[in-house]
């Protein structure tokens, strides 16, 4: 795609980057078949080659409007168009660039900006454990919609005790401690059945993944940095990797070396924390061994069919296809993910299902139709906002896919 940056982009990093993207879109339009508010909305504009364009129009001098911050607000940055883009396009980085130009020029509503500056600064407050924990405490007054938000109370379990020369960091994660405190739980415990010791930084925080895609990417890189001085000491005294099971926090730190690349002091170290990083799948095919000594087949089959919903920040913008699925398959759990649409987002995206509720919820609905037609014992994820926001359109128990491993281990 020939581009022609205006004079005020030309000798930017932002607009440089996003030229060397816009360059390698070919226009073919593959992206659209595979775009989820595409597929709802059937308006150009609401796919990635619509959105590239705007950007491309930005970019090149055009003044952008209210339609324009929209249609980029619309978009749940899933990264399914990467998967499917035959030219290698990074939409992903191009659509951050382009809503941090869009909103330096766009003013938002009063009301607008007011809920979004509560979604980033409450996610990471020390005060969102309390207010989550008094919020399961009455969830049964909750009006539907908050109760929506809020997942019944559960008990963490014990952490595992015992120390090994195999040692991995854990990021515990803004949200996941207070809202699903068995799944960091039960991932210590899976791993030390495998000989693995956990440990979690206590001065380590949020990934950054809230702010950054809220557009306060200055205060996501603050995050950023923070997490890469707490880690760095383990760092140095050889930790094996820094494991990620949250797939949006995952994806988000891989990416950190890119977003660091140009900071002389940080580049170097947030390179290495990205080669660091592992999704927890990632551990599974070296783990698998010890598991299949522990876990008996019939163990495993005793759990009943359950229906798999990759994330797509784990199919899409990790890259990690199938990986759960054969080797939980491999250890004898009936494991199956959806005939249709397994490619599609579930609507969570982050903080899209609190700030684009509708379309979220069509989303959402429409990825239970796919898995409940497997009429599953449970639905099982890899990320903690499509499990809360998957649960809260079914019966259905929805799980991590680690918390099933825990409990077989348990049983057997």
């Amino acid at each position: 795609m020939q581009t022609n940056l205006s004079p005020e982009y030309q000798h930017t990093a932002d607009g440089q980057e996003a030229e060397a993207i816009l360059r390698k879109c070919v226009h073919c339009g593959f992206c659209t078949a595979t775009c989820p508010t595409y597929q709802l909305l059937g308006d150009e504009l609401d796919g990635p080659r619509g959105r590239i364009y705007l950007i491309k129009q930005v970019l090149e001098g055009e003044t952008p409007t209210r339609d324009t911050q929209l249609h980029l607000d619309r978009c749940l940055t899933c990264r399914n168009c990467e998967s499917t883009c035959p030219s290698g396009v990074q939409y992903g980085h191009l659509v951050d660039i382009g809503r941090k130009l869009v909103d330096e020029k766009v003013p938002r509503p009063a009301s607008e900006q007011a809920l979004r500056w509560a979604l980033k600064e409450g996610l990471n407050s020390p005060l969102f454990a309390p207010a989550m924990k008094l919020g399961q405490a009455v969830r049964g007054l909750l009006p539907g919609g908050i109760k929506a938000k809020v997942p019944e109370a559960r008990s963490a379990g014990t952490w595992p005790a015992r120390t090994y020369a195999r040692k991995v960091l854990m990021l515990a994660g803004c949200v996941q401690p207070s809202m699903s405190p068995n799944i960091n739980s039960a991932t210590a415990r899976v791993l030390d059945a495998c000989g693995i010791q956990t440990a979690v930084e206590p001065l380590a925080g949020c990934c950054g993944g809230v702010k950054f895609h809220l557009n306060d990417q200055d205060g996501a890189i603050v995050q950023m940095k923070n997490n890469i001085d707490a880690w760095w000491p383990h760092v140095a005294q050889g930790v094996e990797a820094i494991v990620m099971n949250a797939s949006g926090c995952g994806v988000t730190v891989k990416d950190y070396g890119h977003i660091l690349r140009n900071d002389a002091a940080y580049a170097d170290k947030a390179k290495r924390i990205s080669e660091l990083t592992k999704d927890l799948s990632e551990l599974l095919p070296q783990i698998l061994p010890e598991l299949q000594k522990r876990i008996t087949p019939q163990t495993a089959q005793a759990q009943g069919l359950m229906a798999f919903h990759p994330p797509c920040t784990l199919q899409h913008g990790q890259q990690l296809k199938g990986g759960v699925e054969t080797q939980l398959n491999a250890l004898g759990f009936k494991l199956r993910v959806a005939g249709n649409e397994a490619h599609l987002c579930c609507g969570s995206a982050g903080t899209y299902s609190v700030l684009q509720p509708v379309i979220a919820k069509q989303l959402r609905d429409r990825k239970l139709g796919n898995l409940n037609e497997m009429q599953p014992q449970a639905i099982l994820s890899a990320n903690i906002g499509c499990i809360t926001h998957l649960q809260s359109g079914t019966e259905v128990p929805v799980r991590h896919w680690i918390e099933m491993v825990d409990a077989a281990l348990s049983a057997s």
